[in-house]
């Protein structure tokens, strides 16, 4: 009984954190892209991230990545990333593609805690990086402690 109430009041605790404590930086967002990268050229292109500029609500926030590529086996796109700068967690996803599947493009639903920059960033076959960011304005924050 003694560990089930320590362990409540320590979860009490983590849940009391202030948001902002946990909160990434646009600091955070450069390391991250450096860290993917592996500190290589971050080249403008190819890469085209839809995002909607403003959202009334950021608790479902509709993406599409897609990339410029032949996705032949000389020429294809090995990863696409989604980096962002202010939620808890700035890394939102990591896609692993191959010639096989054909066309690269991802869509998905993400969450964005305030309005902030979304980054793509895609890798290709040859070792470069290829990038593209939207700037999305948040009506209503998601990630927020008690949503």
């Amino acid at each position: 009984m003694a560990y089930r109430r320590s362990f409540l009041l320590g979860a009490a605790a983590v849940v009391l954190l202030p948001f902002d404590a946990a909160r990434a930086t646009p600091e955070m967002l450069a390391e991250l892209i450096k860290e993917v990268t592996g500190g290589k050229e971050l080249r403008v292109g190819k890469v085209k991230l839809d995002v909607p500029p403003l959202i009334e609500n950021g608790n479902t926030v509709p993406l599409t990545v897609s990339v410029e590529s032949p996705m032949t086996d000389g020429d294809y796109v090995k990863t696409i990333h989604v980096l962002n700068e202010k939620n808890p967690q700035p890394h939102v996803f990591t896609v692993t593609l191959s010639p096989r599947n054909g066309r690269a493009q991802v869509g998905t639903r993400i969450k964005l805690a305030d309005t902030q920059k979304v980054v793509a960033v895609a890798q290709m076959s040859d070792g470069s990086f290829w990038s593209d960011d939207v700037e999305v304005v948040v009506t209503l924050a998601a990630c927020l402690e008690g949503s």
